[in-house]
């Protein structure tokens, strides 16, 4: 399904092990941990990862877990809360929050593989940005300080006639830097180009 691993939390040994006997009969690569306090004490080093957390535990409970995972590794390890009847409010509220979404017990295994699925496919669309984003950066590095300068103009939504004006080059010389630009940056669109920038920013 997915080279990203699935991080189970819960104190329920026999929920935790349903949840890791569902994912791994899906093709999921799953890991359960009894804690918050076990889970951060062995902070696994992925780069990425979907995380699924029980609200009401002893210790560390769900909300302290969804926030300091917020505060280690941002959007790249999002979090689906497992929820009691009598949690739902503070599982909507934890979705204002942050969590991707959450699974109310008992839990339905195929809306539990369904929401999983949903995780891990964000977590590819956020690997293909971070990608483009490094070639964007590489390809930025090759720009000489002038093509640079043109680059930001562009993206800045300014026109030839005013990089001209700004730069105190010919419209002409602009015209020159804005082809050497869009080759160097591989964008095959100003609106392309923008684009890049826009992720750069």
């Amino acid at each position: 399904m997915s080279d990203h691993s699935v991080f189970v939390i819960d104190d329920d040994s026999a929920v935790r092990d349903a949840l890791l006997r569902v994912l791994r009969g899906r093709g999921v690569r799953a890991r359960g941990f009894s804690s918050g306090t076990e889970f951060f004490a062995a902070l696994p080093e992925d780069a990425s990862a979907c995380v699924i957390t029980d609200v009401q535990m002893p210790g560390m409970d769900g909300t302290e877990i969804v926030r300091r995972l917020a505060e280690l590794r941002g959007e790249t390890w999002p979090v689906i809360v497992i929820t009691g009847h009598a949690d739902v409010s503070m599982a909507v509220q934890m979705m204002k929050n942050g969590i991707v979404d959450f699974i109310e017990k008992p839990f339905d295994p195929d809306r539990l593989v369904e929401v999983v699925k949903g995780c891990l496919a964000r977590l590819g669309e956020l690997d293909a940005r971070q990608q483009a984003r490094q070639q964007a950066r590489v390809r930025l590095g090759r720009l000489t300080p002038r093509e640079r300068q043109v680059f930001d103009a562009l993206v800045a939504g300014a026109s030839n006639k005013e990089m001209a004006l700004n730069l105190k080059i010919s419209p002409r010389t602009v015209e020159v830097f804005r082809a050497k630009v869009m080759t160097k940056m591989e964008a095959d669109s100003l609106p392309a180009l923008v684009r890049m920038g826009l992720m750069l920013s």
